[in-house]
């Protein structure tokens, strides 16, 4: 079982563009440099010498004699930040008091579900999943949701929102209705019903069947034309005209038509029949007839199918209606269509109709969703109802749009409108918590704060804890300050306390309390801004602006977020730190481009245009050297707020853009790096430039094979640097095995013969020194490193202490990481793996360093609790001798409170084996199994306990 316990305490190293991490491929018994490596040097020199960094240059700057008075009149035209008016948001998720448990229970229920049902349960791990801070988890439940859906309604729904996950609308030229070239997005692989999971990423069949082609070409003058009126033994008459059918063929249509025709009825002894009387045209009759004998449709006008359609329901002709459906459904392909068509499918029940015009409103948000003419089919519980009729309204459909439209605009009335449909829809426990506690939300942001307490009171007594939150802070708005804190003081005492649950409290409280409250959260949650927050303010109170940026840069440097940039520019501005001020202010942007400082009063763009004034102008030229100097010394918000500057002046530079994301995602900003991206895509320049940046979005989202694909495209293009980045880091992600190992080093290579600046050759160059240590290939992957930090790719230094500690040169390992402590502002990483050269006081203590700068990394937690680095003895034996289990169980359980880890559940559900605990066990690996469910030794020790508890 220890084997089990330690292959995974250390997380994977996977090849990461934008955190100048590496690629390892497989080990290899092989030794030197080979062929391919033996030319690296040689090939390089050329193009490692460009780009080389010079001093900056500045223009003259002349500080300003600006009264001081005039400046904070200003700069702070709405005074300073009043701890006082400091509040937390209360989150729209669901929040769980047992988050493990209730991943855990999830799991289970997944597992044992019927297949049909999965849907459903993959439906509420979304709206668990929603809450994480990774959105490939969400990503990767939606697909599994859509995988597993039956219906087309499902399907369709499901399809537009995984488009809509990527922001295709951001993209110029392309059109909502486009094909992703697989079954899982296709528009019309989700209108065909059925259950075809393994079918689900296979290329659709829009390349062989165009919308609008038939399968085989035919004439309908041929089709009369061979059918001789011999056969016709009946006729329809309309006014005067007569139109000639074929009895049977009628009759076949319906059980009404074949009772009229051969039932009792007088008109099965007529050879005419009237039907002037029944608003029926005769356009419409000739088509019925028609497709009583061909069984087709696709050849008539759309507007006499829209006629026949209304003729089968009148006569119940179930397959002439099925057929009239489909047909109008493959014509849905624009907002428009969509609009004229929706009616018809409403008023005549046409289900695949409406599905298709919902198809088109729903791939166009969010967009649609500032079209009254559109909204007016979701909003209202007449639409609802109307829709419902139909087959059309669902807890699905409605989650998928409130969602949204929170995101758009919390406070709007469209908003409240969809979240009083979606708790119309909602059925199961879980529906209901996340309708309610979502609806109080919006009515608490509106500040109508009775319909809110309703709302929270609701969602509580269906189950969701947390929404206690919600009603003690509405009664406390009401003037019940006194029993909003007795009932989070209850929740405290009921439950095993989380962080929230003492910042909540810290509200009602005042004084050493209040602090007390706030600090038991920062210990139990680090990762809540609050408490952070409100210290700061207090700090800048009492006249102690120093300590307050202290105390809001320690969660800036590990989870960046615009409110707290925010104030750490108010803040700057208080002390006349203008330079710095800027800095956050325009790294604020780049995260939400549209952010109101000062509580909502100002527009960020204007406060930048404020502060530009008192702070030192660059050119371009110099705002490259800036970005450099940043870059090198891994001062990643610094390095943003260069590039904001340099879009500032050059706002259609692709480049930039794409640049932008690559910090942004260093900076687990991923929502806006994706923006920057889809940025990037619209400015190229040119088809192979595109495509490189299509490739990137598409990997993003998990679409690894066809983002090699555009990669490829782009490259038969034209050889580009980023092209072949884009190839191997895509290649690198799906295999590495010997042979695709070599072939990475090769496109690599590639890359760094093409032309591209310094700071994307320093991350080739670094990504290729991992293959070749992984190909046990030291030498070439030391000149690599060095190379790299020849051109100031400072992250180097970690791939170069990684040879020299496989060359069992501990003390130079231990070096190379100390100059990248001293170099990277952001250097907990650093620490971290500078304990892995240390002994074990100095590594205890470069970890307890790591957790202090970033809490959110969870190997130091890993290490405290079990294992030492590779070269020391293993800790977990230490603490088996010492029977500290349970010491170590809870250092696991700790960092397990605030950031559920594969990894952290997997050691502690290694731990509860070894302790005879295998209901904690059990419980452990299905959590564990729940964020990942492929990951094989949870999946072994999780079948091997089942089998123990079974045989006792």
């Amino acid at each position: 079982m220890q084997r089990n316990k330690f292959t995974t305490m250390r997380s994977l190293k996977v090849l990461d563009r934008c955190k100048g991490a590496q690629v390892y491929a497989l080990h290899t018994t092989g030794g030197g440099g080979g062929d391919v490596g033996d030319k690296l040097y040689h090939q390089l020199q050329d193009h490692l010498s460009v780009n080389p960094v010079r001093p900056i240059s500045m223009h003259n700057y002349q500080s300003s004699n600006v009264p001081l008075a005039y400046v904070n009149e200003t700069l702070l035209p709405y005074g300073l930040p009043v701890s006082d008016l400091l509040e937390p948001q209360i989150e729209s998720c669901l929040k769980f008091v047992d988050f493990i448990g209730t991943l855990a229970d999830l799991y289970r229920r997944i597992e044992n579900c019927p297949q049909f049902e999965k849907t459903g349960m993959y439906l509420e791990q979304c709206a668990i999943f929603k809450g994480l801070s990774d959105p490939k988890l969400f990503r990767r439940t939606l697909r599994a949701a859509r995988q597993h859906t039956v219906d087309v309604h499902s399907k369709v729904v499901l399809a537009a929102w995984l488009r809509h996950e990527r922001r295709e609308d951001e993209l110029r030229g392309t059109n909502s209705m486009n094909c992703c070239g697989r079954n899982i997005e296709c528009p019309k692989a989700t209108l065909v019903p059925g259950y075809n999971p393994e079918f689900i990423y296979d290329p659709c069949v829009c390349s062989k069947n165009p919308r609008g082609e038939s399968v085989d070409d035919y004439s309908i003058e041929d089709v009369e034309c061979s059918t001789s009126d011999e056969y016709r033994d009946m006729s329809f008459c309309i006014g005067d005209n007569e139109i000639r059918c074929i009895r049977y063929c009628i009759a076949s249509l319906s059980t009404p038509f074949r009772t009229m025709l051969y039932g009792g009825f007088r008109e099965s002894r007529k050879e005419k029949i009237n039907f002037t009387q029944n608003g029926i045209s005769i356009e419409c009759m000739k088509a019925a007839e028609l497709y009583s004998r061909i069984r087709r449709v696709d050849s008539f006008d759309p507007r006499i199918i829209l006629e026949l359609l209304t003729f089968s329901n009148r006569f119940c002709c179930d397959d002439l209606k099925s057929a009239c459906d489909s047909y109008l459904a493959s014509l849905v392909n624009d907002v428009e269509n969509a609009l004229l068509l929706i009616e018809y499918g409403l008023e005549e029940n046409a289900y695949l109709l409406v599905a298709a015009c919902l198809q088109v409103f729903l791939r166009e948000l969010p967009n649609s969703m500032h079209s009254p003419n559109v909204m007016k089919y979701f909003c209202s519980p007449e639409a609802k109802e109307r829709l419902a009729l139909v087959g059309h309204a669902s807890f699905l459909l409605y989650f998928f749009l409130s969602q949204i439209a929170m995101e758009e605009d919390l406070k709007a009335n469209t908003t409240v409108m969809l979240l009083e449909r979606l708790a119309d829809c909602a059925t199961e426990s879980w529906q209901k918590q996340l309708a309610y506690h979502q609806l109080g939300v919006a009515m608490y942001e509106r500040k109508e704060y009775k319909d809110a307490q309703s709302w929270f009171e609701e969602a509580y007594e269906s189950g969701h804890i947390y929404s206690k939150v919600g009603i003690a802070r509405t009664k406390c708005k009401r003037g019940h300050k006194y029993s909003a804190y007795k009932m989070i003081n209850s929740l405290i005492s009921e439950y095993k306390p989380v962080g929230w649950m003492h910042q909540e409290r810290s509200l009602y409280c005042d004084g050493k309390e209040k602090m007390s409250d706030l600090e038991m959260a920062t210990e139990l949650d680090p990762t809540l801004c609050f408490p952070y927050k409100y210290r700061a303010v207090l700090l800048l109170e009492t006249n102690k602006i120093g300590a307050a940026i202290s105390e809001i840069s320690k969660i800036i440097s590990f989870k960046v977020s615009p409110d707290c940039l925010e104030l750490r520019a108010w803040i700057s501005i208080a002390m006349e730190d203008y330079e710095r001020a800027l800095r956050d202010v325009r790294a604020l942007l780049t995260l939400e481009p549209n952010y109101m400082m000062f509580l909502g009063k100002m527009h960020g763009d204007h406060l930048v245009e404020l502060l530009r004034p008192f702070v030192q102008q660059w050119s371009q030229a110099d705002c490259w050297m800036q970005l450099y100097d940043r870059w090198s010394s891994v001062d990643d918000l610094g390095s943003l707020a260069v590039v904001h500057h340099m879009l500032a002046n050059d706002p259609g530079k692709s480049l930039l853009w794409f640049r932008q994301s690559l910090l942004l995602l260093r900076l687990n900003c991923q929502k806006a790096a994706m923006r920057s991206l889809r940025l990037a895509r619209n400015h190229s320049t040119s088809d192979h430039e595109r495509l490189v940046y299509e490739g990137w979005i598409l990997y993003d989202t998990g679409h690894c094979e066809e983002a090699l694909a555009k990669a490829e495209e782009s490259i038969s293009i034209q050889r580009s640097f980023e092209a072949f980045f884009l190839k191997a880091y895509a290649l690198a992600d799906t295999s590495l095995d010997q042979e695709s190992s070599a072939y990475v080093i090769q496109l690599l290579l590639d890359a760094l013969r093409c032309p591209s600046d310094g700071l994307r050759k320093g991350q080739a160059l670094n990504n290729l020194g991992s293959v070749y240590v992984d190909c046990e290939k030291l030498d070439l992957a030391a000149d690599c490193y060095m190379n790299a930090l020849n051109i100031k790719h400072t992250r180097a230094h970690q791939g170069l202490a990684r040879v020299f500690h496989l060359k069992n040169q501990r003390k130079a390992a231990y070096d190379e990481m100390t100059k990248l402590i001293e170099k990277a502002r952001n250097n907990a990483s650093a620490y971290e793996k500078r304990s892995e050269y240390s002994d074990r006081d100095m590594a205890k203590s470069d970890l307890a360093m790591a957790t202090q700068l970033d809490p959110l990394r969870t190997y130091p937690y890993r290490y405290r609790a079990a294992v030492g680095p590779e070269h020391e003895v293993s800790a977990f034996a230490v603490l088996m001798d010492d029977h500290k289990e349970n010491e170590a169980i809870a250092e696991l359980t700790r960092a397990l409170a605030f950031k559920p880890d594969l990894q952290l559940l997997h050691l502690r559900a290694a731990f509860h084996d070894s302790m005879g605990d295998y209901a904690s066990t059990v419980r452990d690996c299905e959590a564990a199994l729940c964020l990942e469910p492929n990951h094989a030794d949870t999946l072994e020790l999780y079948n091997k306990v089942l089998e123990l508890v079974k045989e006792q």
